[in-house]
């Protein structure tokens, strides 16, 4: 973007949403990973929605009721998601967005993450015997290890594509950060807020008596605690990753940090799409009648309202205007070019 007699010449190759032409490949590189994955869930989608007894109707419909069919499915919704995440964040990367890099390295540490809790349940011998004897062990085992390919490939190659600053680099360089820092803060005290809520419900549900606390960490980091091969993620691992994505994430977003903001959108648009799954249940089950009759039930829908608000608004600030494709400067350069006019 430049100025010159008190108008503003944007031009095509100054798009600071653009991720440098020297990391093309490392674009391009995650575009195919994250879009052969998530094709790869998209099939295992499709596969589970034929071997069902049910209808596609049912499928659609169970996507935000989870009461409104009874026949089980091979993924869950917290798969479904990423399975659109992947795909989302291929397309943001073969166009070249820099907004692409750290909702790619969010997905990478997931599965990463998935994979070494899979990596550790495969020292039990009982549970590897399962790979072997079920119908669809081997692509079950397949799919994992896709995963960790595909893991290991956009961790390797997203990292080093920083756009570093230089001096004398221009406003694309130098514009953005005070644009972003505010919407940044609110960010980060959102997640940090929905992070500590969340940990303070799971710190609760472990110690009120019943929960095998031991058994529960073990599922956080240990694929055959449960004992069945499941592309579907255990509620202790999905619960515990939450909790540590939106504490971390809220860290970054907190002290300003620019390249989160891929990450915000991405994952404020899961949880978001899970907080209203829970509202839909709560509804058609008729539990919102009698949640304020104890003051554990009000917490919990304090928590998940605020849950469903606090989502919702990150979801829109980091697709508002101080993030858009100019990320803030051209704000900045109409207000620089209006104070030259007489």
């Amino acid at each position: 973007m430049m100025q010159d007699g008190g108008t503003v010449d944007v031009r095509p190759g100054t798009d600071p949403g653009r991720a440098a032409p020297e990391h093309s490949g490392a674009y391009l590189a995650t575009a195919l990973c994250l879009a052969l994955y998530g094709g790869t869930l998209a099939a295992w989608t499709v596969y589970g929605i034929v071997q069902s007894d049910g209808t596609l109707g049912d499928f659609l419909e169970g996507l935000f009721n989870p009461g409104a069919s009874p026949v089980p499915q091979i993924l869950g919704p917290y798969e479904w998601s990423l399975t659109v995440v992947f795909l989302v964040v291929a397309g943001l990367a073969l166009a070249q967005r820099r907004v692409a890099r750290s909702a790619a390295l969010l997905s990478g540490f997931l599965l990463l993450a998935l994979s070494l809790r899979e990596g550790v349940g495969l020292i039990d011998t009982t549970y590897r015997d399962q790979y072997r004897n079920d119908p669809l062990g081997g692509w079950t085992l397949a799919t994992r290890g896709l995963g960790l390919v595909v893991a290991l490939v956009v961790l390797a190659v997203m990292f080093p594509a920083t756009d570093r600053r230089r001096a004398g680099a221009g406003p694309r360089a130098a514009g953005p950060d005070a644009t972003w820092r505010r919407p940044s803060r609110v960010c980060g005290v959102l997640f940090l807020l929905m992070g500590l809520a969340r940990l303070g419900w799971t710190g609760r549900d472990l110690t009120a008596g019943g929960t095998d606390v031991v058994r529960y960490l073990r599922g956080v980091v240990d694929g055959s605690v449960h004992g069945t091969l499941d592309l579907e993620s255990s509620i202790e691992f999905t619960t515990v990753g939450s909790v540590a994505v939106l504490l971390i994430l809220g860290l970054l977003a907190f002290r300003g940090r620019h390249d989160v903001r891929g990450a915000l959108l991405v994952f404020a648009s899961v949880e978001l799409y899970l907080t209203v799954r829970t509202v839909v249940w709560l509804t058609v089950t008729g539990f919102f009648n009698r949640s304020f009759e104890t003051t554990e039930g009000t917490l919990s829908m304090a928590t998940t309202a605020y849950g469903l608000a606090a989502m919702t608004s990150v979801v829109v600030l980091a697709t508002g205007r101080g993030f858009g494709p100019y990320g803030g400067l051209r704000a900045e350069g109409l207000r620089t070019a209006g104070a030259g006019r007489p």
